[in-house]
């Protein structure tokens, strides 16, 4: 049975949207994230040259942010469904339970890299070795990892709204502290690039970037098109293959979808390109290669036990929403089991995987494999929603012949997974490519084989449902428009003096973060950094949770006399 907060099986209610603000946060949160350390990182062991980072991260992060906005956030708002429901009126309950268990496994992997990145943090505070093998080799880290899972399962029980707010929080600072990060250690790095004094130029650091950061490697194999297709396929599961339904479904407008751009140009472009350049700077400092050190280590080489708090905080706004959506990908397999207690489940093997830190050492192909797998269903879904009312096919056509499964759509997703492995495996296309193809493949295969069993037909069940969903979205647009108008009438919320007082010292504390990591980089002190960042750092937390209880006590205490005033006669 669905929850009233979380509509796992129907269509969100209007009263339960959200506003632009919490979609601008949740993306910056999610996506500047613990494994912003481990990508970043592994740019630099590529041997792909400073220009092929930095020129192809944009080309590939545009084209996710299209793909957000242009795809998964409209279908999302027009159905307020999650992906698994979605989908088990597209392909029919039989499809819906094999894809909610690979995909909720997925999920699970990638979560609990999230999980094994935090605990990379932790364990610096006991002096736990650096976990690089694919299995642990220290108790203590596996106690570390089981401490760290349980507090993110917790937030994640939560629901969505719990997790925006920590995103929300969060998000300011953790961009800051990736930035900052950079700014320590770039000292470092030029000390370490031969003919170059200082860094007085943007040309200067194309040369340390080229010589000490990005050293491009003559038998790489890789270059400018992998860095923009691994950018534009990193989030394929979310963006392409529809994942964000289940958070987009709560947008009050599709074009929330485009806030995807402040996860993508902050979290994967500024934060990939600032944790090169920590990883470069701490393997120097250290005496070692970017390969022997984790995230943990880097950060706080970068910026003491502020990094290692970055870190915690970073995997933490990644794996809650990760394991949210694993949560619904399970429970879509019985209603009756609800969400919280499936998620509860779901945390626990999370955390066992995240034992194993071979799921961060191993992320690039994972997440490529991983968006790869969900792509064909992805096609399967736009197909359906845009492209056969267009051509005269019934949407939902399977459903309405009464059949458990939609064979055309699971042979459709198993035989483009097929065509993708043999691409990849003989050497045709390298897996970052291998989307497009597959793309237009699985939608052409799908259109022929739905046509051929039934999907050309006309059903009577569809005009009814037609006329239903025709209803549904004439009063959500009709709450909206009234919302809208009571919005814009009503007085600005007065936060408490003493709110207000904290929501300013939080931006004071923020500006001092920057004041000090500038400081760092003109006096090349990184001690002064690494000792002094954490108390403006805890000074934000204080205040600015403070100030964000305040004002949405404000806002509800507000919402509420508008909705208990009488409505006068005309």
């Amino acid at each position: 049975m669905a929850t009233a907060e979380e509509f796992e099986t129907q269509a969100v209610s209007p009263n339960k949207l959200q506003g632009a603000k919490t979609f601008a946060a949740s993306y910056a949160g999610e996506h500047v994230a613990g494994t912003e350390f481990v990508i970043g990182a592994l740019f630099v062991s590529w041997g792909v040259s400073a220009n092929d980072v930095l020129l192809g991260l944009i080309l590939g992060n545009l084209f996710a942010v299209l793909t957000w906005g242009l795809i998964t956030a409209p279908i999302a708002t027009d159905t307020r469904l999650t992906l698994y429901a979605y989908l088990e009126k597209i392909a029919g309950p039989g499809t819906i339970k094999v894809y909610s268990v690979i995909n909720g496994i997925l999920f699970c992997v990638l979560a609990g890299a999230m999980i094994t990145v935090s605990a990379s943090a932790v364990q610096v505070l006991f002096d736990i070795p650096p976990q690089t093998n694919w299995y642990p080799t220290n108790l203590g880290f596996v106690g570390v990892v089981l401490g760290v899972g349980a507090i993110v399962v917790y937030m994640a029980v939560k629901g969505f709204k719990k997790l925006a707010a920590f995103a929300e929080i969060c998000a300011p600072w953790m961009i800051l502290m990736f930035f900052v990060g950079a700014l320590v250690l770039l000292p470092t790095i030029v000390d370490g690039t031969a003919g170059v004094a200082s860094l007085s130029s943007f040309d200067d650091f194309l040369n340390i970037a080229n010589n000490t950061i990005w050293v491009q490697q003559p038998d790489a194999g890789v270059g400018f098109w992998h860095v923009a297709a691994f950018a534009w396929i990193a989030n394929l599961a979310m963006h392409g293959s529809l994942g964000d339904m289940t958070l987009l479904r709560f947008a009050k407008h599709p074009r929330y979808g485009y806030f995807s751009a402040l996860g993508m140009f902050i979290g994967h472009y500024m934060a990939w390109v600032c944790a090169g350049i920590m990883g470069a700077g701490a393997a120097i400092l250290m005496g070692t290669t970017i390969t022997q050190l984790d995230p943990g280590s880097v950060a706080f080489q970068a910026l003491g036990a502020s990094g290692i708090l970055a870190v915690i905080i970073a995997g933490w706004t990644t794996s809650n929403p990760t394991i949210y959506r694993a949560g619904l990908a399970f429970s879509s397999l019985n209603s009756k089991w609800g969400r919280t207690k499936v998620t509860i489940v779901v945390g626990v093997v999370t955390t066992i995987v995240a034992c194993f830190p071979f799921v961060f050492s191993q992320l690039l192909g994972f997440v490529g494999i991983m968006g790869i797998m969900l792509a064909p269903v992805g096609a399967i879904i736009v197909t359906e929603h845009w492209i056969f009312p267009k051509i005269g096919y019934t949407r939902y056509w399977s459903k309405y012949k009464n059949n458990t499964t939609n064979f055309a759509a699971l042979a459709t997703w198993i035989v483009s997974l097929g065509v993708a492995y043999a691409l990849e495996a003989s050497g045709t296309l390298h897996l970052f490519f291998i989307l497009i193809p597959i793309w237009l493949f699985a939608t052409a295969l799908y259109i022929g084989l739905a046509g051929a069993m039934g999907a050309k037909a006309s059903y009577k069940e569809s005009k009814t449902a037609e006329v239903a969903e025709i209803r549904r979205k004439q009063a959500e647009a009709e709450y909206l428009e009234n919302e809208s108008k009571v919005s814009a009438s009503a007085a600005p919320v007065q936060l408490p003096v003493l709110a207000n007082l904290a929501k300013y010292v939080s931006y004071a504390s923020l500006l001092a973060c920057i004041a000090i990591g500038f400081a760092s980089y003109v006096n090349n002190d990184m001690e002064s950094a690494r000792s002094w960042l954490i108390v403006p750092t805890i000074i934000y937390f204080i205040t600015a949770t403070y100030a964000y209880i305040a004002a949405q006590q404000s806002e509800e205490s507000e919402s509420g006399k508008v909705e208990s005033k009488p409505v006068q006669a005309s």
